[in-house]
């Protein structure tokens, strides 16, 4: 996917991407401050906010291709089940209740699959919202901010439930993250963000720990990176 000279204006802020570069088959993470416009260019990606002016190539992807993820998911009026088979329903694809139970029984659901989906925890209703994204089998998966909200039990089973899926279909995924070792630990490249502005991308070697740009340098300063060798 390439995004070229890409505007787009909500009040008094704007997003403005001179050019990036989201690389097929890869795990991109996108850091920077908070109102930086992450969730916005995710948006535009997803199609649900129009540019004002520029160009995204999907490069042959369609729409329906495409799943997002966010911080507060939006369920619909019915049970967990239901909630996990509105993506089907929407690309004409049948569920299938066998691929459903395995997924609800890898996230410790089963119990609750006809539930009440707006009547469970925060942490179960992101578990829900992770299995409807990628029910329908995606070609990109954007992340915005579902992981952070997790338990570290939870978190280190996405964590391999994504890997999983690179080993067998190499798909895309773009996820955002206030934590940063979780980013360092998933991601093939980073994309820094500022005020509306891709302010660089690169390896997150190259980011995190080379950049001579004193606004990423001051926002990876005051955040705790852990590696674990």
């Amino acid at each position: 996917m390439k995004i070229t000279d890409m505007e787009k204006k909500q009040g008094s802020f704007q997003i403005h991407i001179d050019s990036l570069t989201l690389e097929a088959g890869k795990i991109h993470g996108i850091i920077g401050g908070n109102g930086c416009g992450k969730t916005t260019l995710c948006k535009l990606i997803m199609g649900i906010l129009k540019p004002d002016r520029g160009i995204l190539d999907y490069e042959g992807l369609d729409l329906k291709d495409i799943t997002m993820t966010a911080q507060r998911p939006y369920f619909i009026q019915g049970s967990v089940y239901e909630n996990i088979c509105y993506p089907l329903k929407l690309r004409h694809i049948r569920p299938d209740d066998q691929k459903i139970d395995h997924w609800l029984n890898l996230c410790g659901l089963t119990e609750k699959k006809h539930q009440y989906a707006r009547s469970l925890s925060s942490g179960e209703q992101q578990k829900v919202s992770m299995i409807r994204a990628l029910i329908f089998d995606p070609k990109f998966v954007m992340i915005d901010e579902t992981l952070s909200n997790l338990d570290p039990e939870n978190l280190e089973l996405f964590e391999n439930v994504i890997f999983d899926i690179q080993k067998k279909q190499t798909i895309t995924w773009l996820l955002i993250s206030h934590r940063l070792a979780h980013i360092y630990k998933m991601c093939d490249m980073l994309h820094f963000m500022h005020q509306g502005i891709v302010l660089a991308s690169g390896s997150k070697q190259e980011i995190l720990f080379e950049s001579n740009d004193e606004r990423i340098r001051s926002f990876v300063s005051n955040e705790v990176i852990r590696i674990e060798s």
